[in-house]
């Protein structure tokens, strides 16, 4: 089985969508584990604040086959692909790191660098596995947080109300 970390997102209906994920992600892979959900100003273009949260599962899918899984969960709640990268979302699921795998496996490229880039998901991911190593860089996720200019995304903590 292999330890993956995700950060789910949405700035439309945002608990509605995360709550929907959530569920699809607990009844595809059983129990997960997630930091603190919170909430920031969209990144790229404007629009809605969003909510975000990273979440631990358990999986034996392949790279791939748990990339086209969180593509349909995201389909599932309406995620729209035709628009512009920058845009608002229903729900946003991305694997940021599986294992230790490095480099592009099956499409995807891990980690996922919007690791390093945004407060919304290292915040988080600090949060859930402060001690696990970042597979590249051989640093911790707490290490990595207690580096980043956290003074340059605002973000703060709000209440999901999940289950």
């Amino acid at each position: 089985m292999a330890t993956v970390y995700l950060s789910l997102g949405s700035n439309i209906n945002r608990e509605q969508h995360l709550s929907a994920g959530l569920d699809a992600l607990v009844a595809a892979f059983g129990d997960l584990r997630m930091s603190q959900v919170y909430e920031s100003e969209a990144v790229g273009f404007d629009g809605d604040n969003f909510y975000n949260l990273v979440a631990a599962i358990e999986t034996d899918l392949s790279v791939g086959g748990l990339a086209l899984q969180l593509r349909n969960i995201e389909d599932a709640n309406g995620r729209v692909r035709s628009g512009p990268k920058f845009s608002a979302r229903t729900l946003d699921i991305d694997i940021l790191t599986y294992d230790d795998l490095s480099g592009e496996v099956d499409g995807v490229k891990l980690p996922r660098g919007e690791i390093l880039k945004n407060a919304f998901v290292l915040l988080p991911l600090s949060e859930l596995a402060p001690d696990a190593i970042h597979p590249v860089l051989g640093k911790t996720y707490q290490q990595l947080w207690e580096s980043y200019d956290q003074a340059s995304q605002k973000l703060w903590p709000v209440a999901l109300r999940w289950p």
